[in-house]
């Protein structure tokens, strides 16, 4: 079946089960205004009560300590310093701390949803633009899909802030680096769409210039903290790790694992609270992936650039849909090439997603499709069932199989994207030569 025929069977089956009137009323604005509403009052309410009883979820446990400690490592009890994380990954903590550990995670979890509520905004131009409301309508579906890993981690912060920085895209190249600037000293991530912005734009200047902006302000903050020699920690802190159990490198020692086989085990790296994978091999992989990570990084930017060299030469370069290409490939290559392969890293790859969604609907069904049955195989593998994927379990080794999989999928969709785009020669062109 080919792809067009599947998603014309997915509209039919869409039809079969939907009225069009409810169809119709869902795709206006009231309709997304309520969609959202709905998803995020999901998250604020179970925020609430579990604020309530003066808990938190997952990570948001470690950084409401930090927050309690004053950042400083000598009052903790023990677990990963704060500063793994670049130092503007501090400042929500410290508002969401405000108001005592009590309403911490709520907090953690209106701020986000107030950033969510901007991206869809933005995505949308605040819903005059029509045919972008579908695509805020996968955002939602997304956000709702992978839970409470898109709002208990600095990662819920980052994602919303790159799906504005990209709807500000090239038109406005200043805006979406000084964003993407900010996120990058948050949490590393957003400098692969810093980098493929920087390649694809005609103004560099306009990027390099928000870059030193953002790190100005950065580098004043840490001046204010007395924080200055920790700056850069979060490049060091984390440096010897293992293969953690959820990269997509780490699968055949996973499998071993399962399998029993040679010395291959499971373990917690509580310095870092990090599940990891030890077996034969393993130490030569954890040291192999950053060069790998750096060396895709370049292979992702060199076709950026040549798409966008080959594309200016024919007068047919579409810098928003290069932007939105080049994000996603780098962004993928983050993941795919990285011996961190924590459950959050998968929000990373949905803002050029829903952004590229708005721009070309079509192009772009495939990753979306894609990137929804990733989000689905992640809820399963944390939170539901991590106990049992970290004890061997190999239904749910399974599970985070295919999820890898599909991760390796979606980097070879997104590198064939950039080639084709490469190679594409605009509409007269193409038109005269059939003349």
């Amino acid at each position: 079946m080919s792809t067009d025929s599947f998603f014309s069977a997915l509209t039919r089956f869409r039809h079969r089960i939907l009225p069009s009137r409810v169809e119709h009323a869902l795709n206006s604005r009231r309709g997304l205004l309520w969609g959202f509403i709905v998803v995020h009052l999901v998250f604020l309410v179970l925020a609430a009560v579990l604020s309530l009883r003066g808990e938190a979820f997952s990570d948001t446990f470690i950084y409401r300590e930090w927050t309690m400690a004053g950042f400083h490592d000598e009052n903790l009890s023990g677990g990963p310093s704060p500063w793994v994380y670049p130092i503007l990954a501090l400042i929500p903590m410290a508002v969401a701390g405000l108001a005592g550990p009590g309403p911490f995670f709520f907090l953690w979890v209106l701020m986000i949803t107030i950033l969510d509520g901007l991206a869809i905004g933005k995505l949308t131009n605040w819903g005059r633009h029509q045919h972008s409301i579908r695509a805020a309508w996968w955002w939602l579906v997304f956000v709702l899909l992978m839970g409470w890993l898109g709002f208990a981690r600095v990662d819920g912060f980052t994602a919303p802030l790159v799906l504005i920085a990209l709807a500000f895209g090239v038109a406005q190249p200043f805006l979406a680096a000084l964003l993407l600037a900010i996120g990058t000293w948050m949490k590393v991530w957003p400098a692969a769409v810093l980098l493929s912005l920087f390649t694809v734009v005609k103004n560099r200047v306009q990027v390099v210039l928000a870059g030193v902006v953002a790190t100005a302000f950065v580098v004043a903050l840490a001046a204010g903290m007395g924080a200055v020699p920790k700056l850069l920690n979060f490049l060091t802190q984390q440096g010897d790790r293992g293969m953690q159990l959820e990269a997509t490198f780490t699968t055949p020692w996973l499998w071993l694992s399962v399998l029993h086989l040679g010395e291959s085990h499971m373990y917690m790296n509580t310095g870092i609270n990090s599940m990891q994978v030890d077996g034969p091999g393993t130490a030569f992989m954890a040291w192999l992936m950053q060069p790998l990570l750096v060396l895709a990084a370049l292979v992702v930017a060199a076709m950026t650039f040549r798409a966008l060299h080959n594309g200016g030469r024919s007068a047919g370069v579409d810098r928003t849909e290069l932007l939105l290409a080049g994000s996603l490939t780098m962004a993928t290559a983050f993941v795919v090439f990285n011996k961190v392969g924590s459950p959050q890293f998968m929000v990373w790859l949905a803002p050029a997603v829903a952004v590229g969604l708005a721009h070309n609907f079509k192009e772009w069904r495939v990753p979306a499709t894609m990137l929804i049955a990733i989000a689905v195989a992640t809820y399963f593998i944390y939170p539901l069932f991590y106990d049992a994927l970290s004890h061997n379990n190999p239904l749910m080794a399974g599970v985070l199989t295919i999820r890898n999989v599909l991760l390796v999928v979606l980097f070879a969709w997104s590198m064939r994207r950039l080639y084709l785009l490469g190679k594409r020669e605009p509409a007269a062109h193409v038109a005269l030569k059939e003349s």
